[in-house]
């Protein structure tokens, strides 16, 4: 459903049994989420497989893949796959390309000297790829020798490309070469307030956030369901997220106080827990979405939390 200025999406959970993604897909789409978005984590499964999975067994739900690592996918090939994509399923795919996780991919060998070169050569090159001009590119990381893709291969509506970044020059970079920006979670409306004073769009620029959440009747289970997620909050890579938040220095010093990510986890405050994610009543979690689209997120995309995702899923589509 699109509310207040912004649409409400859920996330595919990385570890979700694979006869499941199917069914997840369909149900996803008959509860009226307006998108559904499919992570490509190093060890799980790819972004593309399961987008043209779910595109192909749905028909009406937006799709959306969060996020292809540029330095590990050629880009010409990488435009092939899109352009397909979109011509099978017009105006149904959105696509977010980042730097990925930097131990990720250190670990296989693909973290670049400057990822914020590569980012902006790749979502320029890519773009033009996909709306068929003829792409002559020599640079830093990105060389592509007069390709056009033919005009038979073109989507007829070409997708959005989305900059799946964190951190005040990535930011900027994703304000000067894509059609929007992914916020991995957790996003609070400070963190969306301080992203959007560094991308500085000077035109048309969807913000899509995505968050831990769960909605139950007793909003402290909903706290309980969101909490193990939340366990990573404390580490480096996170540190963009919460700097602006009022207890930013009392996270830090609470993590540097447990012994292990879990024991953190559990000493969260519950209030902080409620700015960490989207959990609580179905009106609370809706209070939260408002705050969210009125800080300037164009799409809130709900990560469900459990053992029985299907169930989770359920019970996120209370919100709509």
């Amino acid at each position: 459903m699109t509310t207040r200025g912004g649409t409400i999406g859920v996330l595919i959970p990385r570890d979700i049994p694979a006869g499941d993604i199917v069914a997840f897909a369909q149900r996803a789409e008959s509860h009226g989420f307006d998108e559904l978005w499919v992570v490509e984590d190093l060890g799980y499964r790819g972004g593309l497989a399961q987008a043209a999975t779910v595109l192909a067994t749905t028909t009406r739900i937006r799709v959306g893949v969060g996020l292809l690592p540029a330095a590990a996918r050629n880009v010409a090939f990488t435009a092939m796959e899109i352009a397909t994509l979109a011509q099978l399923h017009p105006g149904r795919i959105d696509i977010t390309v980042g730097h990925g996780m930097p131990h990720w991919m250190r670990g296989v060998g693909a973290w670049p000297a400057s990822p914020l070169t590569l980012l902006a050569e790749y979502i320029t090159v890519l773009k033009r790829l996909l709306s068929g001009q003829l792409v002559h590119h020599d640079g830093q990381y990105v060389r592509i020798d007069g390709l056009r893709l033919d005009a038979g291969a073109l989507p007829t509506r070409v997708p959005a490309i989305l900059a799946g970044v964190r951190g005040p020059r990535s930011l900027a970079v994703s304000g000067e070469v894509a059609d929007g920006t992914l916020l991995a979670e957790p996003v609070t409306p400070a963190y969306v307030r301080q992203a959007l004073a560094h991308i500085a769009p000077g035109r048309p620029h969807r913000l899509v956030a995505y968050n831990i959440a769960a909605v139950d009747d007793d909003p402290t289970a909903a706290l309980m369901a969101v909490r193990p997620a939340l366990a990573v909050v404390g580490e480096p890579d996170w540190r963009p997220h919460i700097t602006p938040l009022p207890f930013h220095d009392e996270l830090v010093a609470l993590r540097s106080r447990c012994d292990s990510q879990r024991e953190f986890a559990r000493s969260l405050p519950d209030e902080w827990v409620r700015q960490l994610a989207v959990a609580g009543t179905p009106s609370q979690a809706r209070s939260q979405l408002t705050d969210l689209f009125d800080a300037g997120v164009s799409s809130a995309v709900l990560t469900p939390m459990g053992a029985d995702y299907l169930a989770s899923l359920n019970s996120l589509a209370a919100v709509l």
